[in-house]
């Protein structure tokens, strides 16, 4: 009874925060809700037994990416009544495509609900009472889709360069550290002793 009453909650939560994202005017109130919205989805997957995906919803992006999504719209000049200038133009195909979506995701709980959604030729990984959640997750990660792992891993660092390459850029007029020249540093030219007269104090002159 209580499982029944927290999943009815929390789906009427995740329902209505994901509609608040996208009919909500403030930007900042935006991102606010789909962080509810996330809460709301990783409480319905500790409800399905799968903490580790939830902790994970958490962790990955309430904890990075809805943050950096607030960061980002906060600190940003954007002239947001600008960008709802042409709305009502693209409203009759966003209205398709929503319904498409929609149509889908009932065909899929139909299937679902009417047991065809998995094949009985491949049987899911199940935890068991001698494996947890994450150590089953690890094993059919790291051996079945090993990979597509290291696909995925090799796919994200090649983004990581790109998004570091195309941001970097070396202006004559801002100072930058030399890493090496700083290691490479001995006593004689980092340290300089300066004889101080008590309670004359030093100068700026002898500090530079």
């Amino acid at each position: 009874m209580l499982q029944g009453i927290a999943f009815y909650l929390l789906s009427a939560v995740a329902v209505v925060s994901g509609l608040l994202v996208v009919t909500a005017r403030n930007p900042v109130h935006s991102v606010l809700w789909l962080i509810l919205a996330f809460f709301s989805s990783a409480g319905l997957f500790v409800l399905l037994g799968a903490e580790f995906l939830a902790m994970l919803l958490v962790v990955v992006y309430v904890g990075a990416v809805a943050v950096l999504f607030l960061f980002v719209v906060m600190m940003l000049d954007v002239d947001f009544v600008r960008l709802r200038e042409g709305y009502a133009t693209y409203l009759p195909l966003a209205a398709i495509v929503a319904g498409v979506l929609l149509a889908e995701m009932v065909m899929i709980s139909i299937v679902v609900v009417q047991g065809g959604a998995a094949s009985d030729a491949v049987a899911p990984a199940v935890a068991t009472a001698d494996a947890s959640n994450v150590e089953t997750i690890g094993r059919v990660l790291y051996t079945d889709y090993i990979y597509f792992f290291q696909a995925a891993g090799i796919v994200l660092l090649i983004a990581m360069i790109g998004a570091i390459v195309l941001t970097l850029r070396k202006k004559p007029s801002v100072r930058r550290q030399d890493p090496g020249a700083q290691t490479n540093r001995d006593r004689k030219t980092s340290v300089e002793i300066k004889g101080v007269v008590t309670g004359a104090g030093v100068t700026g002159e002898e500090l530079r």
